[in-house]
């Protein structure tokens, strides 16, 4: 495989990482500080259109498991939700009011912003089982996917408060800030579209794509029928969705309370870019060890590792308020060390699943597979946030409007501090439970008409093919 379609390939998590980080982020404290919405009302506008998400992306994934445009399978998808996230992102940051206005403003741009992602999210998924040849080559890909989610974390994490603040704070830093989204967003869109366009299928996905015969008993249309079919299909992916799910609940938790994190149990506000850069930046660094490291024990193995170090970095963090300053960025580095890991392992084993499911059942499901996965993702990405709401509010958090957080009083502080640490540890444990129903397993070829008229006939014992008395050892 290409320089160029690995890193085209990579590129596009430029896409998935301003998508996850930047409204996990911002979108919350946008809420509760600039427009003075209630810290649940303000989680319930980050979940509802993630739920929207998560019923529309399994649409979507059978929706292009059956789409053959002119520029290949899946990349008119990436093209056109790539460019339509960029065009709402922008849109949902817009801050056209305050006060419960504003937050409907922005629930809607961020109901546009998650249905053109949806249609993003399952091509790119699904491009790995389809455009690589082998495991190696798929674990390639996913390792610079996982890299590049941390570059566009990096980007837009980190500089995202930063564009807030040069822009004035309040409702204009905000709608700079959105400007800024929808630029990587665009960015990453048209690297993937470009630099995957010399890729071909793999021989497995061309003889797999094709028309479901009609007496296969698959269902012919997207709904609820065909997710529970492709659940049904295969226990090993069912049990990949449902601790995945669980896993990306710890991560939503973990963006979206950095910036109460910062402000309200270490007093830095302006701290918010450097704990998002100590998530982020194992993602860089320690992927091609978890890579090799897996390689040689196992996926599924080497991930009850990863889980460990995040649980244990998260609960590092509640030490923070009798440590040093700089306690708090090391522990994120461990949990973000872990991070790195599950999203490898998380996004290798889908594509192995993908890939196996194909030779096994002998079409492309890759897409229905994708879109589900990427559902649960973002159904995780979408409890975390109110899940952290729920807490804020339950420990009394006050709401402003003014741009910039109030005065807020000890049990809120101890609320974040709670959040932070406890509820990632708890998914992280709570996503191994489910995952022990996967277990890897090479996939059985399915026997074809052309192979069964051409097996060979039955040898009488004591001959040899060839009709002779097999040799005398001595």
């Amino acid at each position: 495989m290409s320089a160029r379609t690995r890193l085209g390939y990579a590129s596009g998590s430029l896409v998935t990482g301003a998508f996850n980080t930047l409204p996990g982020l911002l979108l919350l404290p946008y809420l509760t500080d600039t427009l003075g919405v209630g810290a649940a009302v303000a989680g319930a506008v980050v979940l509802v259109p993630k739920v929207w998400d998560v019923l529309l992306t399994p649409y979507a994934g059978r929706i292009g498991d059956r789409a053959h445009g002119r520029w290949g399978p899946r990349r008119g998808h990436v093209l056109g939700g790539g460019l339509g996230v960029a065009a709402a992102f922008a849109l949902m940051f817009a801050g056209v009011a305050r006060g419960l206005a504003g937050a409907v403003w922005a629930a809607a741009g961020f109901l546009l912003t998650a249905t053109a992602f949806a249609f993003f999210q399952v091509a790119y998924a699904a491009l790995p089982a389809e455009i690589a040849t082998d495991a190696r080559d798929r674990v390639r890909l996913v390792g610079g996917r996982v890299a590049g989610i941390a570059v566009a974390a990096l980007v837009a994490g980190s500089a995202a408060p930063a564009v807030v603040g040069a822009g004035g704070g309040g409702l204009s830093g905000h709608r700079w800030a959105g400007l800024f989204g929808a630029l990587v967003v665009a960015v990453g869109t048209l690297g993937v579209f470009f630099g995957t366009s010399r890729a071909t299928p793999s021989g497995a996905a061309r003889a797999a794509v094709r028309d479901v015969p009609p007496d296969s008993g698959e269902p012919r249309t997207a709904g609820p029928r065909a997710w529970f079919a492709v659940l049904r299909g295969n226990a090993h992916f069912a049990a990949l969705l449902r601790g995945a799910t669980v896993l990306v609940v710890g991560t939503g938790v973990l963006l979206a309370g950095c910036p109460y994190y910062a402000g309200h149990v270490l007093g830095r506000p302006g701290m918010t870019g450097v704990l998002v850069a100590a998530f982020v930046l194992p993602n860089l660094f320690t992927t091609a060890v978890w890579s090799r490291v897996g390689a040689r024990h196992g996926h599924r193995r080497v991930l009850v590792l990863s889980c460990a170090l995040f649980a244990g970095g998260a609960l590092l963090l509640l030490a923070a308020p009798v440590l040093p300053l700089f306690w708090a960025p090391v522990a994120l580095l461990v949990v973000g060390t872990g991070h790195a890991g599950q999203l490898l392992f998380l996004y290798a084993m889908l594509a192995e699943c993908a890939a196996g499911d194909a030779v096994r059942t002998g079409r492309s499901r890759a897409g229905a597979m994708s879109g589900l996965f990427s559902a649960g993702e973002a159904l995780g990405m979408a409890v975390g946030p109110f899940l952290m709401g729920l807490v804020l509010q339950s420990s009394g958090y006050v709401s402003s409007d003014t741009g910039h957080a109030t005065g807020q009083g000890s049990g809120a502080a101890w609320g974040v501090l709670a959040g932070m640490g406890l509820l990632p540890a708890l998914s992280a444990a709570a996503g191994l439970v489910l995952l022990r129903g996967f277990r890897p397993a090479a996939p059985a070829v399915p026997a074809t008409p052309a192979r069964t008229a051409h097996t060979a006939p039955a040898v009488p014992a004591g001959l040899t093919p060839a009709g002779g008395r097999p040799p005398v050892r001595v």
